[in-house]
């Protein structure tokens, strides 16, 4: 008893040297938990505050681009096209696209640590399993229209960010609808970011179709180019989805506080400025 007594302290004192991004809590993108009940989004926060324990900050910076930050400290980018405002922030790890030149950079910052094509070999795609301690980066391929009328097999990726207990997913520049081994793949998604052009991406139908099958309990609109192919979108869920028109560009979120029902939430892209 004398020789196991120490060593409990020992592992214990280990245990309390853990910092909060050395431990990620477990999501359930794949095992589904029973939705909490509830709902309570925090936002106008700068991007440089703090973020709360237990939450994410989401940021809608342009495009197809978010900024996907965690309690202890991590910056993701999603469809980082090289730039994302006046900002010295250079992101932990950045995604990318290249279905078309606004998705992507051949020349991201050596500085990033961590920067994920969303694709691979043509027609072999690539695959991503980036474990951060804090956050895991996951990706799904699909397929993507390629010049001439072709076809570029896993040329697209589905990012999923699992971070406070969360699965986020982004769509990139999706153009077709998952089939059922790509939707078990991505399991149970929280918050997925979605394109709502309505044609460059997916038509209108079929968009709102995958939106209705992943379930969210929040959606947010992204690859919006008028005000117009958004209403539509809203118009298309709404029988199915409360609306949620934000006048902010971010939002802090957590898994205790997803709402009972799936709602679309409304982001105004804006540039990152150490200024704010």
């Amino acid at each position: 008893m004398a020789q196991i007594f120490p060593s409990l302290i020992t592992l214990l004192l280990c245990a309390g040297t853990l910092s909060a991004q050395e431990i990620r809590r477990p999501s359930h993108c794949i095992a589904i938990a029973d939705a909490a009940p509830g709902m309570e989004f925090l936002h106008n926060a700068s991007f440089q505050d703090p973020v709360p324990e237990y939450s994410v900050r989401i940021s809608y910076i342009s495009h197809a681009s978010f900024l996907i930050q965690t309690p202890g400290g991590l910056n993701a980018v999603t469809d980082f096209t090289g730039y994302i405002g006046n900002t010295t922030l250079v992101p932990d790890v950045v995604t990318m696209n290249h279905a078309h030149d606004t998705h992507w950079t051949a020349y991201p910052d050596p500085a990033i640590p961590h920067a994920l094509p969303g694709w691979g070999p043509f027609g072999i795609g690539i695959e991503h399993h980036l474990d951060l301690d804090e956050m895991l980066v996951r990706n799904v391929s699909t397929d993507i229209r390629s010049q001439f009328g072709g076809r570029e097999d896993k040329g697209n990726s589905i990012f999923v960010f699992e971070v406070e207990g969360l699965c986020i997913g982004h769509l990139g520049h999706l153009h077709h609808e998952p089939n059922g081994q790509q939707y078990a793949a991505l399991g149970r998604l929280d918050v997925v970011m979605v394109p709502v052009d309505g044609g460059l991406t997916l038509d209108l139908p079929t968009m709102i179709r995958v939106v209705e099958r992943l379930k969210s309990s929040v959606v947010i609109p992204m690859h919006w180019f008028s005000v117009n192919a958004l209403e539509s979108f809203l118009s298309g869920v709404s029988d199915v989805f409360a609306i949620d028109r934000r006048r902010e560009s971010s939002l802090e979120v957590s898994l205790r506080d997803l709402p009972t029902r799936p709602t679309v939430i409304v982001l105004q892209p804006q540039w990152l400025s150490d200024g704010e």
